[in-house]
């Protein structure tokens, strides 16, 4: 079946590229109708993966907070096609490596790597490409134009399960980025909540599901408080600024943002800490972002993945060790448009490089919690030991 999906999604890719100078490669170009049918298909896996994943990711996924950049248009996939045959293991002729990652924690935590790749001082080739909405990437990753794709945690698991089995997460690369935020000094933990409106995004997805867990473990039911659900971040940020006495649900650097802009605003509780403190002897943490690779690339190209994971946790480093320099590049990539802002976010982020058996037990753990509340939002079901890259 794996085979099968690939052949379609090859079909749909058509002609692919080569570098200039690595030598000589062709790809069927559709032509049959045969050919034409197995596009079709492809195409249609695609886009059942984005539908699928764009409800649950839309609201989890942090873009950047009011005033930023656009999400940049530009897409990647030069197609330039990668040598599977190699004895080495290796990129044909350093062939790059396309990334794809969310205006937000996962890109901020990837700036450093992008500003050294651009000057060509990474062992791999990297390509880059921002999205402002998981759905963006979700289809590239399905249909091969990406490699490397940084996302939702529980649209990877819905990704596995589509592509039966062809996706691989390498590492969490974000935790929890929601937080409660108010004016209101007496809110210290859940059951501060009861009786209140709260504001948030995220209805039927993550955000939502994250906070019935934590009513739930700590006395309390949906029923007790009153969730008014909007469809965008900035809604909320908006309400806050307008009602100083409305309690929010943020996520980070809008948190942020929305403190700067009315001071007498402040987070309160951070659902991090909260899902922290039901699971310190389970390994579950509350997982916002994972880094995933196409299985079939992965078992090409393993040399040059784990060249990457360790540049990828080199680069989190950067950002969470020098806050004032890694603001500067994410301002410089659109990510936030003001770096004090981006400064000043950076270490309610989580960004973070999780890999191995710490990774598993954390996500393994996170999923688990999800599929408890829905099923749907996970795939339909927990997915295999191979989603998870065990080197």
């Amino acid at each position: 079946m794996k085979k099968h999906i690939s052949l379609l999604l090859m079909a749909f890719m058509g002609v692919s590229l080569v570098l200039g100078g690595c030598g000589k490669s062709t790809s069927g170009t559709p032509g049959t109708e045969s050919q034409t049918k197995a596009q079709t298909e492809a195409k249609t896996v695609a886009q059942t993966i984005a539908q699928t994943g764009d409800k649950t990711a839309r609201d989890q996924a942090s873009e950047s907070p009011s005033g930023a950049a656009s999400s940049p248009d530009s897409e990647s996939g030069s197609g330039d096609e990668l040598n599977t045959g190699s004895d080495e293991n290796k990129l044909n002729c350093q062939a790059a490596i396309r990334i794809g990652s969310l205006k937000g924690p996962t890109s901020m935590g990837l700036v450093s790597l992008m500003d050294k790749a651009s000057k060509g001082e990474t062992s791999n080739v990297y390509e880059f490409t921002m999205a402002g909405k998981a759905d963006e990437l979700v289809g590239k990753i399905a249909d091969g134009v990406l490699d490397i794709a940084l996302l939702p945690a529980n649209v990877a698991s819905v990704l596995y399960a589509k592509t039966q089995g062809n996706i691989t997460v390498l590492d969490i690369n974000t935790l929890g980025v929601l937080y409660v935020v108010a004016s209101d000094d007496s809110i210290t933990s859940m059951s501060d909540l009861k009786g209140r409106t709260i504001y948030m995004t995220g209805k039927g997805t993550t955000p939502e599901y994250v906070m019935n867990y934590l009513l739930k473990e700590n006395g309390l039911s949906a029923s007790d408080v009153d969730l008014q659900f909007k469809s965008e971040a900035t809604e909320v940020a908006s309400l806050l600024k307008q009602d100083s006495s409305a309690i929010g649900v943020l996520p980070q650097p809008f948190a942020t943002a929305a403190c700067i802009q009315n001071p007498d605003l402040k987070t309160v509780l951070d659902f991090t800490e909260q899902w922290n403190m039901l699971n310190k002897d389970t390994g579950s943490m509350l997982v916002t972002g994972v880094t995933l690779v196409r299985s079939d690339f992965l078992r090409e190209n393993r040399s040059p993945v784990a060249d990457f994971i360790k540049d990828h946790e080199a680069s989190t480093l950067f950002a969470t060790e020098h806050t004032e320099d890694a603001a500067r590049l994410i301002a410089k990539q659109g990510i936030v448009e003001k770096a004090p802002i981006a400064q000043k976010a950076l270490p309610y982020c989580n960004i973070v490089c999780l890999t191995g058996q710490e990774m598993k037990d954390a996500l393994s753990g996170y999923l688990s919690t999800l599929n408890g509340q829905d099923p749907k939002s996970i795939g339909g079901q927990m997915p295999g030991d191979d989603f998870y890259y065990m080197p």
